[in-house]
């Protein structure tokens, strides 16, 4: 059973950073599959903020481009999401997915596997 976990989340003042991890416990899902990066606050949609495919091509929402920057280390089954200049519109739970690749999508309902996400809050 693929597991997705978070971790790096945490509550930091306006205009710092963090960065995010996602690590997998089944290495496959690292090197045959895209990867993503969503946010749910509450009440609202989860929504798709950055994705990244095997061969490192990347999408991101506008609100965060320029900021946020998502990598993968393929080796260390882990994914990244750099995230720079946050803003108090950034707070949610940050979840990691992953996908069977066929093109790059923010699509939420593609997404095949899911961790169970890490807190950001700005203040």
């Amino acid at each position: 059973d693929v597991q997705l976990v978070e971790s790096g989340g945490g509550s930091v003042p306006v205009g710092r950073s963090l960065r995010l991890s996602c690590v997998s416990s089944v290495g496959y899902v690292f090197s045959s599959h895209c990867m993503g990066w969503f946010l749910q606050a509450p009440g609202k949609e989860r929504e798709g903020v950055a994705t990244i495919a095997m061969d490192g091509s990347t999408s991101y929402i506008d609100s965060v481009k320029g900021r946020f920057t998502i990598s993968r280390d393929n080796a260390k089954n882990a994914l990244y999401l750099q995230m720079n200049a946050l803003k108090p519109e950034d707070s949610a739970m940050y979840l990691c997915a992953a996908r069977a690749c066929g093109g790059l999508t923010l699509f939420a309902g593609l997404y095949d596997y899911w961790g169970q996400g890490t807190q950001v809050t700005v203040s």
